[in-house]
């Protein structure tokens, strides 16, 4: 049976051996919720870089860009981070590149996988299907903030780990705490989150909208993985 493992911070990458392995990144709040929403409006292909001079680069290339930095849209970009940016038309058809404080570096470091799959409540259901039919040992990588632990993340691995808990094993605690938050936490996820580091620094930013938005689960049934140099939408 293959395993289910919970990495909470991208700092901690080190520790785990993604060789082989089907890698899940996620960035609830709200990087990996945005490109799950961009497929779902039509994005060709969505690049995800590190850092925002590579990322502007990829405007000569007939990208759109796309940045945000500490919870705000960088400036002299196309779009921030905001998933309600993605939803007028203006990404269908379109390749995207985009940098993030926290999602992107997740997505980047966890290049080594044999599969590296962008999660999100918002496609929650489909990623659980794709890592039955996979059948490889998972790692969850939750982007965090700066490097720590974030519980919206978490919260994301235990809504997975509870979909998969039958056909997946796990001896980690990382795991096993994951799945018990998201327990104590499903019948109403936003409430539960009001007191987050990150919830409350986005609400300080007029951005409820936004948190409500990525919380929804199983609204999309797109996949976004990665190939080569660039993620792709493998149910389009």
């Amino acid at each position: 049976m293959a395993s289910i493992d919970v990495c909470y911070s991208p700092e901690l990458l080190h520790l785990y051996d993604l060789k082989g392995k089907a890698v899940v990144a996620v960035d609830i709040l709200r990087a990996t919720s945005t490109m799950v929403t961009a497929f779902a409006h039509g994005a060709k292909d969505i690049f995800p870089v590190m850092e925002l001079e590579e990322c502007r680069a990829f405007s000569g290339e007939g990208c759109l860009t796309a940045a945000e930095r500490n919870g705000i849209k960088a400036e002299g970009f196309d779009l921030g981070n905001s998933p309600f940016s993605y939803m007028n038309g203006a990404v269908n058809g379109r390749s995207i590149a985009i940098t993030t404080t926290n999602g992107t570096r997740a997505i980047r470091l966890s290049e080594a996988a044999e599969e590296v799959i962008v999660g999100a409540f918002l496609n929650l259901k489909t990623v659980a299907k794709h890592l039955k039919e996979l059948a490889l040992d998972v790692v969850v990588v939750c982007a965090g903030w700066k490097g720590q632990f974030n519980l919206e993340d978490t919260l994301f691995a235990g809504a997975l780990v509870d979909y998969l808990q039958k056909d997946f094993a796990f001896e980690n605690d990382a795991t096993l705490a994951s799945l018990h938050l998201y327990q104590a936490a499903k019948t109403d996820v936003f409430n539960f989150l009001r007191q987050s580091s990150h919830v409350r620094r986005l609400e300080n930013l007029g951005i409820h909208e936004d948190v409500q938005f990525c919380l929804q689960h199983n609204l999309y049934e797109v996949l976004p993985v990665w190939r080569q140099d660039r993620l792709i939408d493998l149910k389009s």
